[in-house]
């Protein structure tokens, strides 16, 4: 990937620089192989169903179908919203909302969500908008949380709509108690060197998750029991491993999913110093999705090869 223009030195030059840059060089086609391609080293790793977010400000409209699609294919759900923002104007917001509420509308199997990106960048008008369609389409809100200190406020704006059902990303500057459950990201939140959530000081219901770096939830575990020792000495690894059966909560129907593990037993003090786990076999909804370590409704070595085709089409965007 092309370096940015200068080097970041804030969380928001962070967005501006990276992310954002990023996001707008998508299109459809880029899309459904980044789609695919994530959701193939998902199951490699033994994840079989997804809650993300997705933004893409010049190809919006049917971006979701894509996603939706592309998981299906190579065997994992996925419950997917778009990222409302006013960074695009009040058009671009418009059209965040209508996919939100035309996939919702689809009756794809799932968690419901409409999209938000963080508070700093969306108006009242627009938060207001959000919410009104949740409320109307029986779903929650997806939204970045007090990811950085650019979006302290997020918690005082987000307490005035208290009604709302929340799915809070990150909460790391988060200064007051909401409803609703944190998604915690030890390793995006590293990365972006914004600070550390201390989910276990929250009364929250806390999950797991990766922030769109890969789909390796053993991986999160230990990043989360480890990040969270580094903190707290008396700390172990069953509260790290509780948020990650918590996100059972939120997808329920990959409770009857079958994993055989390439270890035993999956325990939390074994698993947390053990690197490498992967699985043998996944079962979902009564198919064998991955037998021998290996995709069967995919060809693994194709998805990586149009995937590569799409990223040199979007690096050179970048450039």
């Amino acid at each position: 990937m092309p370096a940015p223009p200068r080097v970041p030195r804030t969380f928001r030059e962070i967005l501006e620089l990276v992310w954002w840059r990023l996001d707008q060089a998508l299109d459809l086609e880029m899309i459904r192989w980044s789609a695919m391609l994530g959701a193939l080293e998902a199951l490699e790793r033994g994840t079989t169903s997804i809650i993300d977010h997705h933004a893409s400000p010049k190809a919006i409209e049917g971006s979701l179908a894509v996603i939706t699609e592309a998981c299906r294919e190579v065997g994992v759900r996925v419950a997917t919203c778009y990222e409302v923002t006013d960074r695009h104007g009040r058009e671009g917001a418009r059209a965040g909302l209508a996919e939100n509420e035309r996939h919702l509308k689809t009756g794809t199997p799932g968690p419901r969500y409409v999209g938000a990106h963080a508070c700093f960048t969306l108006s009242d008008e627009t938060l207001d908008a959000v919410c009104s369609l949740a409320s109307k389409l029986d779903a929650g809100v997806h939204i970045h949380v007090a990811e950085g200190p650019e979006d302290v406020e997020a918690g005082k704006r987000l307490e005035a709509r208290s009604r709302q059902s929340w799915l809070l990303a990150h909460a790391v500057h988060l200064d007051r108690e909401l409803s609703g459950t944190i998604a915690h990201n030890p390793l995006s939140n590293m990365n972006n060197s914004v600070g550390y959530a201390s989910p276990a000081k929250k009364s929250n219901r806390v999950v797991l998750g990766s922030d769109g770096i890969g789909g390796d939830m053993i991986e999160a575990f230990r990043m989360a029991y480890m990040r969270q020792r580094e903190e707290d000495v008396t700390a172990s690894p069953e509260m790290a491993w509780r948020w990650l059966e918590a996100g059972w909560d939120l997808f329920p129907e990959a409770r009857e999913d079958r994993v055989t593990w390439s270890y035993e037993p999956m325990e939390p003090w074994q698993v947390a110093f053990t690197p490498g786990v992967r699985p043998l076999e996944i079962v979902v909804s009564g198919e064998a999705v991955l037998r021998d370590g290996i995709p069967t409704r995919v060809d693994p070595v194709e998805i990586k090869r149009r995937a590569n085709e799409q990223k040199k089409r979007l690096f050179s965007r970048l450039e």
